[in-house]
């Protein structure tokens, strides 16, 4: 069994991120990463994802986003980002170590599927990419045709020509109903409209807004309810886009059944496939041992400080302390806070 002065479990933006906030502090802790690289969920997003933050505001702390501040950087971009990022780090960073249980003692016991270490101080940055959220909808369970998530959406030419709904009224969910809709009948359903913040107010990217105004880093968090959708951000072409129909956006289908929806209005009509864009819960199933999860599976915590054991931390949870929490702008600034909570 080996002894280490920190684990950070999870070498993906939030990890990272966390690593470096250890660093600053003269700690070299272990990271413990399942995948092959050190680069988290980004590969495995849909291949036009680009982001909704430019690069000035979507790097970590101690290295700027490459290229352009102003441009808004695709996925590949990111991955090769994280990449370059995690090689600049003193860490002990290994690969293909899945973490399978947490466990607490005098010290934390933390268990892969190759080692077993111990550590005073434990960080869980897996993100919720791992476990996307799949709401109970009526009949889904017996939707004969195509259910995905979208998180195992990649391209748009596999769905050309059917009849799609994208479920969601978030980012995603707009994007890829937008993209979706120049090959493919789509109607994007909600319980809720969606609404949209323009890009770029007054001529400044939205974050230069939410940077000089404080929002965010404003703790609202804590004053929404759960799982919150955050408004679409948006040049213009996503409003365009559905004020003209391609895709049509549609309150919520009241059942499906076989191969067939039925709309709040009567109409019935047969659909081939379904994509949730319906967001994620954090990916903790290693801390259930530890009794530091609500029921739900989400973790007990102030702010990423668990309320329940001394020494463990979280970074990369959605509204953990504002709204940027969970991005690559927001990062650092969570995990320069829980690092100095966890040290003190």
């Amino acid at each position: 069994m080996n002894n280490v002065d920190a684990i950070v479990i999870g070498a993906g933006q939030s990890g990272l991120a966390a690593t470096h906030a250890l660093n600053a502090r003269g700690i070299t802790p272990l990271v413990l990463e399942a995948g092959a690289n050190p680069v988290g969920s980004w590969p495995h997003y849909y291949d036009s994802l680009t982001l909704f933050s430019p690069a000035r505001y979507s790097a970590l702390p101690g290295m700027s986003f490459p290229g352009d501040p102003d441009h808004y950087p695709h996925r590949d971009e990111v991955v090769d980002y994280l990449r370059t990022y995690a090689a600049h780090l003193d860490a002990d960073l290994r690969t293909g170590h899945r973490v399978t249980t947490v466990t607490r003692s005098d010290t934390f016991t933390v268990r892969t599927d190759q080692e077993t270490f111990t550590a005073p101080i434990v960080i869980a940055a897996t993100g919720g990419f791992g476990r996307p959220h799949r709401p109970d909808l009526p009949g889904l369970e017996t939707f004969t045709g195509t259910v995905l998530h979208v998180t195992d959406y990649r391209d748009p030419a596999v769905f050309a020509g059917q009849r799609v709904i994208v479920v969601g009224a978030g980012n995603s969910a707009v994007q890829v109903a937008t993209e979706l809709a120049a090959h493919a009948e789509v109607s994007l359903a909600s319980r809720t409209p969606v609404s949209f913040v323009p890009q770029r107010p007054l001529g400044r990217d939205v974050h230069f807004w939410f940077t000089v105004t404080g929002l965010d880093i404003a703790p609202i968090g804590r004053w929404l309810p759960n799982h919150v959708t955050a408004p679409v951000l948006d040049t213009g072409i996503y409003r365009a886009a559905l004020t003209a129909g391609r895709p049509d956006r549609r309150p919520m289908f009241t059942t499906l059944e076989d191969d067939k929806v039925t709309w709040p209005d009567g109409q019935v009509e047969k659909i081939d496939a379904i994509i949730l864009a319906t967001g994620y819960r954090p990916d903790l199933p290693y801390l259930r041992d530890l009794g530091t999860l609500a029921s739900d599976g989400t973790p007990l915590h102030s702010g990423g400080i668990s309320r329940t054991h001394r020494g463990l931390g979280y970074v990369g949870l959605e509204w953990q302390r504002s709204l940027a929490s969970a991005s690559l702008r927001g990062v650092g600034r969570d995990a320069r806070h829980v690092v100095a909570r966890l040290l003190g």
